[in-house]
């Protein structure tokens, strides 16, 4: 009977301890300042590009639009993916740019 207690108590404690998924969604704001961000981090070289980066900035200087749902034709990038979703076409041709935008949206949490 103990163990069942303990076990109802273990169970009833992280239930309360989980925090909910909020779901949040990138704002204006949000792209703005990661565009602000990113061409800095560029200059700085702080930020270090991974191969997709270079296949989407090789994507973007063609001006396609890839398999993966992502739209390099407008002024912003759209995209399913939150951490280049509002990235400038401009910037998304660069792979560099781009890491330092991703770097920045997960930043702040997405």
């Amino acid at each position: 009977m103990t163990t069942y207690i303990a076990l109802a108590l273990i169970f009833l404690v992280s239930f309360a301890a989980t925090r909910t998924a909020d779901g949040e969604v990138p704002s204006v704001a949000d792209f703005a300042a990661c565009n602000g961000e990113a061409p800095e981090a560029v200059k700085a070289g702080t930020a270090s590009p991974t191969r997709g980066d270079y296949v989407r900035a090789d994507s973007a200087r063609a001006g396609a639009v890839t398999m993966d749902a992502i739209d390099f034709t407008g002024g912003v990038i759209e995209s399913s993916d939150p951490q280049i979703h509002g990235m400038k076409a401009e910037g998304a041709q660069d792979a560099t740019y781009q890491a330092a935008y991703r770097s920045c949206m997960r930043r702040k949490g997405f």
